[in-house]
């Protein structure tokens, strides 16, 4: 059995349709998939009728701050119709839209000309991000490619770093337990935290109403995952895993390619 929890699709900023995720899940033998795509649900209006024999999880994933550290909260075996779901995607897209605007004035005043409307025609009528910013950059040859875009104009500190104001962590775990979902933070190595401060943020999470964490995110050293155990067992918190794949080509990130959960964790699926 392979449970993948953590995935995405062009509908965020993954490289493949819903159809095409599925298919490739299929080919790497993943049993149960959630697709967890950053602040929508929209993917799962366009499914493909048969999942092959994969079982579906409803996901999405929520972009907040926790002490001004940007985190990930997924929300996992949600009711993707519910009206609290349908809540947090609007505000959320509505942040983006907002960020996405400031992004494109600031990059006027730098010289970068159509940056809003070329962005948005690169993100497809998915969301704008700065990847998108940096790609109008390099077309309209103010760069030469994505690392100089970002070096001169989307990187930290440049005029394409603009603040996100997401909801409130408090806000989307309540949205995810209002959808009958359960909340869990995504990747917890990823915020470069230390072990102090990582039991800080969950500590807050918990008390906030989150349940889990993700224990294995794509492929990670067995001494990282002992850690995460260590941390999960430690807190009384569900355990989840998956690749966070985002497209073919990243190894690390593979659909179905990590290390199963060990044994002394409870896997968040029990509560499915």
């Amino acid at each position: 059995m392979i449970f993948d929890l953590h995935s995405h699709t062009s509908f965020s900023d993954g490289a493949l349709q819903p159809s095409e995720l599925m298919a490739r899940a299929m080919e790497r033998q993943v049993t149960t998939l959630a697709i967890t795509d950053h602040d929508t649900v929209d993917a799962y209006r366009h499914l493909p009728q048969d999942h092959g024999g994969i079982e579906l999880v409803a996901g999405i994933e929520f972009s907040t701050q926790w002490q001004s550290t940007g985190i990930h909260v997924l929300g996992l075996n949600i009711d993707p119709g519910s009206a609290a779901i349908q809540a947090g995607v609007r505000f959320q897209t509505n942040a983006r839209m907002q960020r996405a605007r400031k992004i494109a004035e600031k990059l006027e005043k730098r010289g970068i000309e159509n940056a809003l409307a070329g962005a948005a025609e690169l993100a497809s009528g998915s969301y704008i991000g700065r990847p998108h910013f940096a790609q109008h950059v390099i077309n309209v040859g103010k760069a030469r490619d994505m690392h100089a875009a970002f070096k001169n104009y989307l990187g930290d500190g440049k005029a394409g770093d603009v603040r996100q104001h997401w909801a409130e962590l408090a806000q989307i775990i309540e949205w995810i337990r209002d959808a009958n979902g359960i909340a869990v933070l995504a990747h917890p190595l990823k915020y470069k935290l230390t072990r102090t401060r990582l039991k800080r943020l969950l500590a807050d999470f918990i008390e906030l109403g989150g349940e889990g964490m993700e224990v294995v995110s794509g492929q990670q050293t067995p001494q990282h995952t002992s850690g995460m155990v260590q941390v999960c067992v430690e807190l009384g918190l569900l355990a989840s895993c998956g690749s966070d794949f985002h497209g073919p080509g990243k190894r690390w990130a593979e659909l179905g390619s990590f290390t199963p959960l060990p044994p002394r964790v409870t896997p968040v699926w029990e509560r499915f």
